[in-house]
């Protein structure tokens, strides 16, 4: 909770510096600020989730943190439609200044209170999130267990130990994933998807843009309520699936754009079918790919290593995203289709990667999942 609360005030600010911005060197350092809360939310909130949710639960609560992402992304398209940037910047700090108050009313983590040592808090927080009518011994004791076990070994982590399968096999799964997730190139689409569509003929691209970002919302509500009920490989399996086939065909459209006429119909029609990849990309994506890498993430992770782990992981995903970020606009400007042929390549290789060795974790306890690995 002390993390969200810290992550709050550099986000205020920076939306403050961007708003009140005099020249460019403020906007970088508004971003900046806005980096660092942001970044701290993004790994704190999905660990947070898995933390307390009942394992049955678990896949569909850690969705709606992806959920309220792409809820919060439509807002900032909408909003954009009709005030100014700064007017929109200082909107951005509302969310904040209702996070600080609001985790006053939040319980603490009971994991994260059993491994500070708070048996009493540890279970009086777990009996607060399972109602004071649930019989709570079983689930107390298994975390008991996994906190004891964790503990009778070196308090501290050191290189060497990376070296133990239960280390470094988890961190390569959450990495890996948080990494295919922005090499999709999935940000960029979305950040410049009004160039794409103006490109592929479509002249009202801030519109096209809203319904892009209504699509995501949809299509994430969707995969939140079938992640307990398929599980998760089959969702990353699917989604990735249907990024690949949905960028080949935008690929494939502005590779024979290019040698159409554009008086004729079959360019027309060529600018359709980019668009409908491009959605349906977006639509795959927000099935999958969009919310369950942080699930995963959230799972996997040993206690031992979770802070430094989901740390490195989350720095390497928006590390990733910037990069991705800052080459879309030069690979469009190189080539529309190659850049959408890379990206699907990419794609490609996230459902071997996800095939070959993320596992299931529907269903069972993080306890469970993280003993798997041993």
């Amino acid at each position: 909770m002390q993390s969200l609360m810290i992550a709050a005030i550099p986000n205020i600010i920076g939306w403050l510096t961007i708003s009140f911005a005099r020249d460019i060197s403020f906007l970088y350092m508004g971003r900046l600020l806005e980096g660092f809360g942001v970044g701290i939310i993004s790994y704190t909130v999905p660990v947070y989730i898995a933390e307390i949710a009942p394992h049955n639960m678990r896949g569909g609560l850690g969705s709606v943190n992806q959920l309220s992402v792409t809820i919060g992304i439509l807002l900032s398209y909408l909003l954009g439609l009709f005030v100014s940037w700064r007017l929109l910047a200082v909107l951005g700090i509302l969310p904040c200044l209702i996070l600080i108050p609001g985790l006053f009313f939040i319980p603490e983590s009971p994991r994260w209170l059993a491994k500070m040592g708070m048996t009493d808090d540890f279970e009086a927080s777990l009996q607060v999130l399972r109602g004071f009518d649930a019989d709570i011994t079983l689930e107390v004791n298994e975390i008991k267990r996994s906190v004891a076990s964790s503990t009778s070994r070196r308090t501290a982590i050191h290189f060497a130990d990376l070296k133990l399968k239960r280390y470094w096999l988890p961190l390569m799964i959450g990495i890996g994933l948080l990494a295919l997730q922005q090499l999709s190139g999935t940000n960029g689409v979305i950040f410049y998807s009004t160039t794409i569509f103006e490109s592929a003929g479509i002249s009202s691209g801030n519109a096209a843009t809203v319904g892009v970002g209504a699509i995501q919302v949809i299509a994430t509500a969707f995969s939140t309520w079938l992640v307990d009920k398929t599980g998760r490989r089959i969702l990353l399996i699917t989604s990735s699936s249907g990024m690949a086939i949905s960028l080949l065909l935008v690929a494939v459209s502005f590779f024979l754009k290019g040698l159409a006429s554009e008086d004729s119909s079959l360019y027309s029609i060529l600018g359709i079918l980019s668009v409908v990849g491009v959605v349906c990309m977006i639509l795959a994506f927000s099935l999958g790919m969009g919310p369950i890498p942080w699930l995963i993430m959230s799972e996997i992770l040993p206690v031992k290593i979770k802070g430094l782990a989901g740390s490195v992981a989350t720095l390497i995903n928006w590390f990733v995203s910037w990069v991705i970020t800052m080459t879309a606009p030069l690979l469009l400007d190189w080539s529309s289709g190659g850049t959408f042929a890379l990206y699907t390549l990419l794609s490609i290789f996230t459902v071997i990667f996800v095939g070959i060795w993320v596992p299931e974790t529907k269903g069972k306890t993080l306890e469970e999942i993280q003993f798997s690995f041993r």
